[in-house]
């Protein structure tokens, strides 16, 4: 029996074009890209949490006559992340009045190094409302204080060699319990941050 002839060829075979099939490739293509992205800017960049302490507080020249206060309050302010304070204005506040204020110049905190900010608020003849007087002079009388330090920076962050835009960073402390006589120590505080 003679081999039978391979039947002729039409021409070549066309591949359906599938637009569902090359869609899919693409976003997938894209996730990998953008995940491959997010992942060599967190391991440059290793982002860490924003923590704040009080870890030092004392008040020093101490007067309250007259519904007027006289006061220096020593805070130590440990601030570990990398940022850019561009500004920061720093208070002491009691039961929702302001007790004292300070700003202090511009500054950058490097990476791996913390900075602590030893700071002096001064109150001079600052006129106190009647129940805040009050609660002053029972403090005063059982030894200790419970303050609140709060700060307010416009801050940016550095992201490799770039910076990023302006933020504002919002930091309470509280309750900053600060004795009146220095000997009997100081419990750190722990601080909230909201950026």
């Amino acid at each position: 029996m003679a081999p039978q002839p391979f039947p002729p060829t039409i021409g070549p075979v066309k591949r359906r074009y599938r637009p569902l099939r090359c869609l899919a490739f693409l976003l997938i293509s894209l996730i990998i890209f953008f995940g491959l992205v997010i992942l060599i800017f967190y391991l440059s960049v290793r982002p860490t949490t924003i923590s704040y302490s009080v870890d030092d507080a004392h008040i020093r020249n101490y007067n309250l006559s007259s519904g007027e206060l006289n006061a220096t309050f020593d805070f130590t302010l440990l601030a570990p992340a990398p940022i850019y304070y561009d500004s920061v204005a720093v208070a002491v506040w009691y039961d929702d009045q302001m007790l004292a204020f300070r700003e202090l110049p511009p500054f950058y905190q490097p990476k791996r190094n913390a900075t602590r900010l030893v700071l002096a608020l001064s109150a001079t003849a600052a006129p106190l409302l009647g129940p805040v007087a009050e609660g002053l002079k029972h403090d005063r009388s059982a030894g200790e204080v419970a303050l609140e330090v709060r700060v307010r920076a416009l801050i940016r962050f550095k992201v490799g060699a770039a910076k990023t835009k302006h933020y504002v960073m919002r930091v309470y402390c509280a309750p900053v319990v600060v004795r009146f006589s220095p000997a009997e120590g100081f419990q750190r505080s722990f601080c909230d941050v909201d950026v």
